[in-house]
């Protein structure tokens, strides 16, 4: 018995990268079956996080792979917003401990083993006209295999616009905008077309042309979902945000 333990946990630990967290069905896929679990964590071979999941003992963990392992779990769950734009390279400061901003489908927490590791917040978001399973834009970092799923700038530009006037300050986002020089005409086009959002559509629009980026010229806002003739107004931390169409 002790033998085929041996072997399995030397199978784990084959399979188990540093900084990899694994779920009790990675476990189960090694034939460890939750009592093993207990016994490994019990004798210092496996440290658990959290029930369900589990790490190498003293283990640094690892950004991309736990967000790996959370996208399992939340549904349409990815990197957003002010954080994709980071990413990218796209920033107006930087931050000595920048918050991961999460986007995804249901309401929901993150675990604490997560963000007491990689301080985040997880917004609901149904932003678009679109499925969990099919984002729009949606995919992972770089294309690179085993990424974590992260928006494309087009999509985060507009995420962290739809959050101006509750957690997001009109002013970053105004610069932020004015650095998006590169932005895929196409891909944006598409974007506000599917938004569910009026004050989103407006704020991309307005701020595009006070900013005078080349992308705002290429759009028809007559194409787009502008709403109603009068004006959006909205309290901001930056002052009264008014929006014409």
């Amino acid at each position: 018995m002790a033998t085929t333990e041996r072997s399995k946990l030397n199978s784990l630990y084959t399979r188990l990268a540093p900084g990899v967290p694994l779920a009790s069905e990675d476990l189960a896929a090694l034939d460890i079956s939750a009592d093993l679990a207990v016994h490994y964590v019990r004798a210092g071979w496996l440290t658990r996080l959290a029930r369900g999941v589990y790490c190498r003992p003293n283990d640094t963990l690892a950004l991309h792979p736990s967000l790996l392992l959370l996208q399992r779990k939340f549904d349409g769950l990815h990197v957003g917003g002010k954080s994709a734009l980071d990413w990218y390279g796209l920033r107006q400061y930087v931050s000595q401990q920048p918050v991961l901003h999460l986007y995804g489908w249901e309401s929901g927490h993150l675990p604490d083993w997560f963000t007491e590791r990689f301080p985040a917040e997880y917004h609901r978001k149904r932003l678009f006209d679109e499925l969990p399973d099919a984002l729009r834009h949606v995919g992972p970092f770089e294309k690179r295999n085993g990424a974590p799923q992260v928006s494309a700038p087009e999509r985060a530009l507009l995420e962290l616009l739809s959050d101006v006037g509750v957690r997001q300050p009109l002013q970053e986002a105004r610069e932020l905008v004015e650095s998006s020089y590169s932005l895929r005409v196409s891909v944006l086009l598409e974007l506000l077309q599917h938004c569910k959002s009026v004050k989103t559509v407006r704020l991309c629009l307005q701020l595009g042309r006070e900013g005078a980026l080349p992308w705002v010229a290429k759009l028809d806002p007559a194409q787009l979902p502008t709403g109603s003739d009068r004006p959006w107004v909205s309290q901001s931390g930056d002052g009264l945000l008014v929006l014409k169409p």
